[in-house]
């Protein structure tokens, strides 16, 4: 898969991950877990393109003594994943033009 393709799609996927609800490194992991296969570096590296491109804010707390960051997503997160089932659609509509003739083939 293309790279820069391939970097929109986990940043949406992170987004989308904490649309709901703010969320910590290890939970995001958790929960993407099912869907997409993410090492924690390559998540923080998404973490701190998102917070400078001002997709998400990061808070810090404390949790069984240790300090926790927190991610929420902003506006602009939003916006970004609003924006991105837009562009999905025009995808999957050029998928169907190209695999129309596998279609039918079988």
């Amino acid at each position: 898969m293309d790279g820069q393709l391939k970097r929109g799609l986990l940043d949406v996927c992170v987004l989308a991950a904490i649309k709901n609800e703010d969320s910590y490194g290890y939970k995001i992991i958790k929960d993407m877990k099912p869907y997409v296969v993410l090492s924690e570096s390559t998540l923080y590296t998404i973490l701190k393109r998102l917070e400078l491109a001002n997709m998400l804010t990061v808070r810090t707390a404390e949790h069984d003594g240790r300090l926790r960051k927190y991610y929420r997503i902003t506006q602009a997160g939003i916006c970004r994943l609003e924006a991105f089932r837009e562009e999905w659609r025009e995808v999957m509509a050029i998928y169907q033009f190209v695999t129309r003739e596998d279609e039918k083939n079988d």
